[in-house]
């Protein structure tokens, strides 16, 4: 029987993105029949770059051009750069699972859970694209959000503090303007679809807050003063505010953290 680890290897890399979100919705399924136990301790392998559809060009963010949401290519564009967020959530929520191993089953159980989430996102600004004409990878899409991954692969507390609580966060922090603007043009699909992704979010930020707080006790490491040392450390201190204090709260900052930070960088 092949190992959970092979098997969330291999979605990883997959590129096609129905044979992929499929996967992930299977083996989330599956879950409890999984047995993280077995080969536990071989080395999991360096993923330089995930499967992509071979549409996709990858650029420098830099080299993306921003259109206005009043036309719908506009807003396909803009949906179509959310797609790209979810599909990348997807293989980092995965890559947590199969990263650091002889962790606790709900470990596992809470980044499956949440890569099954990502998918669902993923299919439902797919969807939106599909009804107006458009497909994930019709676009350009920035090359920049799996490096995180590969700059934290040999660190869980570095990789629990950066992708939920940095990245993902920075969602909360963006996705109530974006609905808004959507709003004022009245594209009601792709504000539910932004809502509910919204939402699940803040969930998802508040498990990685949970494994952060976890991993910091298991390493002895103060975890206020260790999260600001992995932004140092990781991203010269480059934490772009403003923040979403009351969606933060809701995802595992407290106040004197939130006080802390907007202080250093907001």
């Amino acid at each position: 029987m092949i190992s959970p680890f092979a098997s969330i290897a291999s979605i990883i890399l997959e590129p096609d993105p129905h044979i992929k979100c499929e996967s992930v919705a299977r083996l989330h399924e599956q879950f409890d029949s999984l047995n993280f136990e077995s080969e536990s301790n071989d080395s999991p392998r360096k993923i330089a770059s995930p499967g992509y559809p071979e549409t996709l060009q990858l650029v420098s963010p830099r080299d993306l051009k921003r259109r206005g949401i009043q036309s719908q290519k506009g807003r396909n564009i803009l949906m179509h750069s959310i797609a790209h967020i979810e599909f990348n959530a997807i293989n980092l929520a995965l890559d947590a699972a199969y990263r650091f191993r002889n962790q606790a089953r709900d470990y596992y159980k809470d980044w499956i859970g949440i890569a099954a989430d990502e998918a669902r996102h993923f299919c439902m600004i797919r969807d939106y694209l599909k009804q107006h004409s458009c497909e994930y990878g019709d676009f350009p899409a920035h090359n920049g959000l799996w490096q995180m991954a590969v700059d934290t692969q040999h660190d869980i507390v570095a990789r629990m503090a950066l992708v939920p609580r940095v990245l993902e966060a920075r969602g909360l922090d963006v996705t109530p303007g974006i609905i808004a603007k959507l709003e004022r043009v009245d594209d009601q699909h792709a504000v539910e679809i932004l809502n509910v992704i919204y939402q699940d979010e803040i969930a998802h930020v508040d498990a990685g807050s949970r494994w952060f707080f976890y991993q910091c006790e298991q390493n002895y490491l103060e975890p206020r003063s260790t999260f600001m040392k992995m932004v140092e450390q990781y991203l010269h201190g480059e934490l772009r505010g403003p923040f979403n204090i009351s969606a933060r709260l809701k995802a595992g900052f407290d106040e004197f953290e939130m006080a802390s930070i907007e202080k250093r960088y907001g």
